[in-house]
């Protein structure tokens, strides 16, 4: 019965997502055009636009004149679409005023209100509270940014902005089975890494003793696990189903997937082209590539054949330590939930899912020989050779062994520390979530593991350095952004990646704010697994990995 109510659930979902069309499926031919002619120079403005028409006029008015000698694209996209503007090309900052002020002010700039009925034939998903969203093209509100989001909304006492996000998710994982990507339609093939529950913690820490968040958004935090592991049952050890993976001994794990094999419709033309250069066959490299866009980390050579390009990405084939390590503390939440409503069947289960993930991610994930967490890799059966700044992930959650955390530390002293903090990945490579480029996220997860593990004096470090950059790219340029160069000592500005360099930025912004918080009241960040994550450092004491 509970696997017959599981599947309607999904095939519910996967209805749910079928009934709201995409801009490719609303737009047939024309979709095409656009992008590949490259109309814009980004391709998620079209799919952002809003029609000045019905859809089906549109096309079929794009049908009757696309063959005349004196057809211009361009100028009939700018006469059936309006394009959208980000808030943040209307505002001006004023660097005088200093760095809290912008902060502050930007929780306003970036502020959306509830959303119950976009426009009509609007790519938005509706959204019943208000939200934040990153800024620049980022125009929605996205999964896993918004959590480093509301660290800063916390901090600034925007206690209630914070409920009515989770409100918002909540909502996302009752409609769709799952928390998409980015609140838009042609997103809702797919999830980010699931922070729903650390999004959960967060409030109810930021609400009191008195908070009824984990009860109240249960029933939400069981449908998100169930999305990731719904399809464990099918899989024989060694094989993968979809997000699910059953591992060579019989545990559990999950894996970044997209349900669609088709190129993103927000990347349209980059997706072809790249796919040209790729032996794979197009379906599958365009899997690999959006599961890399669900992975957040879009793109690194993390997901790459060592040492090679775009073309060799194999993202499904890896089962990313990150990602695991967020499912523990999705299983420890569930369990503290269970406890909170006085199930006593369910807590005790999920106690020991959370304890056999904890101990396959350190079976498979940990590279004894190089002394570092890596992803797994299903068909050498080994970790990946890759280093990347997911490894900081068994510590910040209580995965890694002391030795481990010691290990991983002398890694990133040696070999991801820069003026600026910790490089996402050490090599080179043009691809945005690699050197010399990073990001608030990573680099909060970092400071968080290596407090928590006592490696301080690194965590200090780290802390310092990033918010020099931030300080100092603010001076430079009277914004926050969504990476940075940590290697440069000049223009603190990220490059690399298929788009612009955007500013606003809502991660940025939440990150930034709680650790000049924590440097003024010389506190930072701690306390155990599958608690609320406080902005305390642990005094004396060694937090002990999940068992």
């Amino acid at each position: 019965m509970k696997n017959l109510l599981l599947s309607v659930g999904l095939l519910g979902a996967s209805l749910a997502a079928a009934a709201q069309p995409t801009p490719r499926q609303l737009y047939p031919g024309l979709f095409e055009a656009v992008q590949l002619q490259r109309v814009y120079p980004d391709g998620k403005t079209f799919v952002d636009a809003l029609p000045t028409a019905a859809p089906a006029g549109i096309v079929a008015t794009y049908e009757q004149r696309r063959s005349r000698p004196d057809f211009d694209l361009k100028l009939f996209v700018g006469q059936y679409f309006t394009p959208p503007v980000a808030a943040t090309d209307l505002y001006h900052s004023n660097i005088q005023a200093g760095i809290r002020a912008h902060l502050d002010t930007l929780w306003t700039v970036l502020s959306r209100p509830a959303a119950l009925q976009p426009p009509p034939n609007s790519s938005l998903l509706p959204l019943p509270r208000p939200y934040v969203v990153p800024g620049g093209r980022f125009r929605e509100m996205y999964y896993w940014d918004s959590y480093f989001t509301m660290l800063g909304l916390r901090a600034a006492g925007r206690t209630a902005l914070v409920r009515d996000m989770v409100a918002d998710f909540a909502s996302l994982v009752d409609r769709y089975g799952h928390i998409p990507n980015g609140t838009r339609t042609y997103y809702l093939t797919r999830s980010q890494p699931p922070f729903f529950a650390l999004m959960v913690q967060l409030l109810a820490q930021a609400e009191g003793g008195s908070s009824q968040s984990y009860t109240q958004f249960r029933p939400q935090l069981l449908k998100e696990y169930a999305y990731w592991t719904a399809d464990g049952a099918s899989p024989k050890p060694g094989t993968a189903q979809r997000l699910a993976v059953r591992m060579p001994g019989g545990e559990l794990l999950s894996r970044y997937w997209d349900d669609s094999d088709q190129p993103r419709e927000e990347s349209y033309r980059e997706d072809v082209e790249a796919a040209k250069t790729s032996a794979q066959p197009p379906a599958e490299f365009y899997r690999n590539v959006r599961a890399a866009a669900a992975s957040g980390w879009d793109f690194s050579t993390r997901w790459f054949a060592p040492g090679q390009g775009l073309g060799t990405i194999r993202t499904t084939r890896l089962v990313p330590v990150d990602l695991n390590c967020l499912l523990l503390t999705l299983e420890q939440t569930l369990e503290l939930a269970a406890r909170q409503a006085g199930d006593s069947l369910e807590a005790p289960r999920f106690r020991q899912l959370a304890r056999v993930r904890a101990a396959a991610i350190r079976r498979y994930c940990w590279d004894e020989q190089a002394g570092f967490y890596s992803d797994y890799d299903l068909d050498t059966r080994r970790p990946t050779p890759a280093r990347t700044l997911a490894a900081v992930f068994p510590l910040a959650f209580g995965v890694a062994t002391p030795v481990q955390a010691v290990l991983v530390a002398g890694h990133l002293r040696r070999e991801f520390l820069r003026p600026g903090g910790l490089l996402t990945t050490p090599l080179a490579s043009g691809q945005q979530w690699d050197a010399p480029n990073a990001w608030a996220p990573l680099e909060y997860l970092a400071i968080l593991g290596l407090n928590r593990t006592q490696q301080t004096a690194l965590a200090d470090t780290v802390a310092a350095r990033w918010v020099r950059v931030n300080v100092r790219g603010f001076q430079q340029t009277g914004k926050l952004l969504e990476k940075y160069n940590v290697e440069a000592t000049g223009p603190a500005a990220g490059g690399g990646g298929e788009y612009a360099l955007q500013d606003g930025f809502g991660w940025t912004n939440g990150v930034l704010l709680t650790l000049l918080d924590a440097a003024r009241t010389d506190k930072y960040i701690g306390d155990r697994p599958a608690q609320p994550l406080p902005v305390l450092r642990p005094k004396n004491k060694v937090v002990k990995p999940a068992q």
